[in-house]
């Protein structure tokens, strides 16, 4: 992945103005790579804890079973379960990350488009708020891709 573009120094700062501008954004732009490689872990652990609540009971189990388990096979409930699980263990360690952000991203917004709207238009109003921003976080390291920190680098550069 090429380095982020930054600003020359003839070209006008994009903040307003001001010698700490360009500087500012400079320095922001050089650790872009390394708070997208934080945000990649953070959304894959959170993708990942839904998905073992949801099959082994952990962390307060599946929502709405008291603390239980998802029956294996049940369609979908299971089956995003399992999703939830692979998809966010391989996107937390940045392996695969663009093709598992997209099976993420495509899983929530099935849930939300079949679970959740059929219950109210907003997010707020039909608790698919999770589902929303999961779907969309995952989208957005599509086209991304893992940052600065990830075996996807790690194995690149090797090869």
């Amino acid at each position: 992945m090429p380095p982020a573009p930054t600003a020359s120094p003839s070209a006008p700062a994009r903040t307003g103005g001001g010698t700490a501008a360009p500087a500012l954004t400079e320095r922001l732009d050089a650790a872009r790579p390394y708070v997208l490689s934080a945000f990649r872990v953070v959304i894959g652990l959170l993708f990942t804890c839904h998905g073992a609540a949801s099959l082994f009971g952990v962390l307060g189990g599946a929502a709405g079973t008291h603390g239980g388990t998802i029956p294996a096979g049940t369609w979908p409930g299971w089956y995003a379960a399992a999703i939830q699980l692979v998809a966010g263990v391989l996107v937390l360690l940045g392996a695969g990350t663009r093709s598992a952000a997209l099976i993420a991203s495509g899983s929530m917004a099935y849930a939300y488009f079949d679970v959740h709207q059929s219950m109210a238009l907003w997010p707020i109003q039909n608790g698919g708020e999770a589902s929303a921003m999961f779907c969309w976080g995952f989208l957005l390291l599509v086209f991304t891709g893992p940052g600065a920190l990830s075996l996807d680098r790690l194995f690149s550069r090797r090869g």
